[in-house]
């Protein structure tokens, strides 16, 4: 493994340049987070929420962090990784850092602010110091700790309070080649007032097909009645990790819904963890992953009831591949006094050949009395009978497979409300299932 001392070392390099101006109030917490991360070290099979997920690869690469400079990149490289046919701010990231020539905004709503964390780690300190690093648990988890010392740049959305974006904001995170393997850690905060409603798109994506470390953290902040929908896509390198944490803290009568998309990469791991902390509350956690090959995939959820008459809703779909691995760790904590919680979970998954493997693992902890919650997991192969139902038809047997897969993940896709996310990933899922082959004999 990696020597613990080299991110030591890169650390103190990292936080001489980072406490420049106006950002030394951090250096506590990154501080605290480095120390705790140096105690944590990488988790292991031995630790029970790992027990499916070896991350012994990324523990031994050594990763550095990007060097500042410029990359020429044009709109034209980021048009693949775009939502035809959708108006939105478009933030964009280059190697975790934010890049304002290929962003671009339209005038924003006074009390709306969204841009570079780093720009407004020194402007806005009032906004960002009562919310950053104080959800995603650096104390029990190592990733987020590592994220939490080395927090440099990434997303800050604040969104007053009534005010309704109607358009989406898209943040576009992209890796580009380098010549060694690096690391970012991109940070996201969020924070919404009372009554306010937004649609938040993260991507990430890879223009090379090399070795590197995206170790991501989103903390987002929904209050009293606001509306959040929350989309993660992840569609990088095939050789690329991926570590991502979305930690959502909602306020009374909120609703929260959350997307995930994983398709590339070797090694993926998603984190969501929504807290329904005030009363009457809404989640939905709603997800979709593919893999081949040798990929691995782990879908770690954690839905805290913490207050009464909260209702939550998980659905995860995986299809897999090749030798491909997939895990779905999902738990739903009902705490002592969140009565009257209505909290279902369901996973299904669809193995397309004898080598592929998936782990589930739903989970209840209710410590009240009086509550719904089911959870219930499926495993299965294609439908014989549904394939010589459609053979009969006409419809190859190629074909015929693709049409069930998509039907399948379509069940995920069309929980996605806006028209042109959800028309380009039924696109992408459909070239992953060569459904071109089957537009040409349908």
């Amino acid at each position: 493994m990696q020597d613990m001392k080299s991110y030591l070392e890169n650390f103190a390099r990292f936080e001489k340049s980072a406490t420049q101006n106006g950002r030394s109030w951090l250096s506590p917490i990154r501080q605290a987070a480095i120390e705790r991360f140096s105690e944590l070290g990488f988790p292991t099979t031995r630790d029970e929420d790992w027990r499916f997920t070896n991350v012994a690869a990324i523990a031994r690469t050594p990763f550095r962090l990007p060097q500042d400079g410029h990359i020429r990149l044009t709109s034209q490289d980021l048009d693949a990784f775009l939502f035809p046919g959708l108006e939105c701010t478009q933030i964009v990231f280059v190697n975790g850092r934010y890049s304002p020539g290929l962003s671009s905004s339209k005038p924003l709503p006074n009390g709306v602010k969204i841009g570079s964390l780093a720009q407004a780690i020194a402007s806005d300190r009032s906004l960002i110091e009562p919310h950053i690093a104080q959800y995603a648990d650096y104390q029990t988890d190592a990733f987020s700790a590592l994220n939490t010392a080395f927090m440099y740049d990434g997303a800050f959305i604040y969104i007053t309070r009534g005010m309704v974006l109607r358009e989406p904001i898209h943040l576009l995170y992209i890796s580009t080649a380098t010549t060694d393997p690096i690391i970012t850690h991109p940070r996201n905060l969020v924070v919404m007032d009372e009554d306010s409603q937004a649609t938040i798109v993260e991507s990430h994506a890879s223009l090379g097909s090399n070795v590197y470390f995206s170790n991501v953290v989103t903390e987002a902040v929904v209050g009293e009645n606001s509306i959040l929908s929350y989309y993660f896509i992840e569609r990088e390198s095939k050789k690329a990790f991926n570590i991502s944490t979305l930690r959502v803290q909602q306020g009374r009568s909120s609703n929260v819904v959350t997307h995930s998309v994983l398709i590339g990469g070797a090694l993926v791991r998603s984190n969501v963890h929504p807290v329904l902390a005030g009363e009457g509350g809404e989640c939905i956690v709603n997800g979709l992953f593919m893999s081949t090959g040798r990929q691995h995939m782990d879908n770690y959820m954690k839905v805290e009831h913490a207050s009464p008459h909260c209702d939550s809703r998980q659905l995860y779909k995986g299809v897999l591949d090749g030798k491909s691995r997939g895990v779905f760790h999902g738990r739903i904590i009902v705490h002592k006094n969140a009565q009257k919680t209505d909290a279902k979970q369901t996973n299904k998954n669809l193995l397309l050949s004898e080598e592929a493997q998936i782990d589930t693992k739903p989970q209840l902890e209710i410590y009240a009395d009086d509550v719904k919650c089911t959870h219930g997991a499926t495993i299965g192969q294609m439908d014989r009978d549904a394939i010589f139902y459609l053979r009969s038809r006409g419809i190859a047997e190629e074909s015929a497979r693709a049409l069930l897969l998509l039907a399948f993940a379509g069940e995920s896709l069309r929980r996605m409300r806006v028209e042109p996310i959800r028309r380009r990933l039924e696109e992408i899922v459909a070239q992953w299932f060569n459904q071109e082959k089957v537009l040409e004999e349908v």
